[in-house]
């Protein structure tokens, strides 16, 4: 009995030490306020909260309880209150949403992103419409984008046509002019989510000619049909996403999520690995599961797939896509 009390109370213990932290960081990063009214409304969330912890096994735990419960609802209700915007003044190169139909098998996608990129601040922008036939996707693959710790990468999935068009797609941080991406802040409705179409030699093109990223190529062994239903997949969340805007989550809603998109397509069902989260070391995951090539040592597909060198020799001209699959193995 002392054991499964002293058990539940240590749950609790954690369960309110877990929601303080949460509500603090909430009201930090997101209540419209002075920073001096933050600071003070996260002493009082935090002192409630030590309040609930100290009272707990005390005679006054119920006194101490409602004054944590108080506080956190009012935290709580606050948070539920915030809507994402669907107008503001978006950074450029996030300024409109993807979104397409799909009548019989030719698949139409407005706002794809072609950007003319000479340095990450001087571009030149262009929208398209832009037709597919669905019939004739014929390669699904997958870039990572590795601009710092090797346990996370940037993730792009593009789908490839008989007659060499390319179509690729990128979960982004829709962010506001002058604005950035924080991991920490944006767990906090901070921006909202994008979802982009655009050419290789935009989306590819700014991470290795501009950013200097290493970007490496990973073909994927995919049904067609599978390949289909998860390009479908996307039109469809892109085309709600435009309809109605949704928060970007660092942890829950970001680019790595697009990963259950391609997991059933790879014949990994619902399969789950810690690698879908740390997604810098998908490619060890999809080459343990059959995914990618595995005539070569994984070590070598890598070094195959580095598409940066071919990037920056070709240049962001026509025939980009083809030129960086230069030497790129098949499964």
């Amino acid at each position: 009995m002392k054991f499964l009390k002293g058990l539940t109370g240590g749950l609790a213990v954690i369960a309110i030490a877990v929601a303080t932290v949460w509500a603090v960081m909430a009201i930090w990063h997101r209540f419209p306020t002075t920073e001096t009214v933050r600071m003070g409304l996260c002493a009082m969330m935090a002192l409630a909260g030590v309040i609930g912890v100290v009272t707990l096994f005390t005679r006054h735990r119920g006194k101490g309880m409602i004054t944590f419960f108080v506080a956190f609802g009012a935290t709580l209700f606050w948070w539920n209150t915030l809507t994402p915007p669907a107008n503001r003044d978006w950074a450029r190169d996030v300024a409109r949403q993807s979104y397409g139909e799909i009548s019989g098998e030719t698949l139409t996608v407005h706002d794809i992103r072609d950007f003319n990129w000479r340095s990450k601040e001087d571009f030149d922008e262009n929208w398209i419409s832009k037709e597919f036939d669905l019939s004739q996707i014929e390669s699904t693959d997958v870039f990572l984008s590795y601009w710092g710790p090797q346990y996370m990468a940037h993730l792009i999935v593009s789908f490839g046509f008989e007659n060499g068009d390319h179509l690729a797609w990128s979960v982004e941080v829709r962010r506001q002019k002058g604005g950035g991406f924080s991991p920490v802040a944006d767990m906090f409705k901070a921006n909202t989510l994008a979802i982009l179409a655009a050419t290789e030699r935009d989306i590819v093109g700014l991470r290795t000619n501009v950013r200097g990223e290493d970007v490496q190529l990973y073909r994927l062994r995919v049904r067609e049909e599978a390949a289909r239903r998860i390009l479908t997949g996307f039109i469809e969340d892109a085309t709600d996403l435009a309809a109605k805007p949704r928060w970007y989550n660092s942890l829950f809603t970001n680019c790595t999520t697009v990963v259950t998109k391609i997991m059933d397509g790879v014949g990994a069902g619902q399969a789950w690995d810690w690698r879908v989260v740390a997604n810098g070391y998908l490619p060890d995951f999809a080459y343990d599961i059959g995914a990618v090539n595995t005539d070569l040592p994984l070590e070598e597909l890598r070094e195959l797939g580095r598409v940066a060198p071919r990037a920056i020799e070709h240049g962001l001209e026509p025939g980009f896509s083809a030129a960086i699959r230069v030497g790129v193995p098949v499964p």
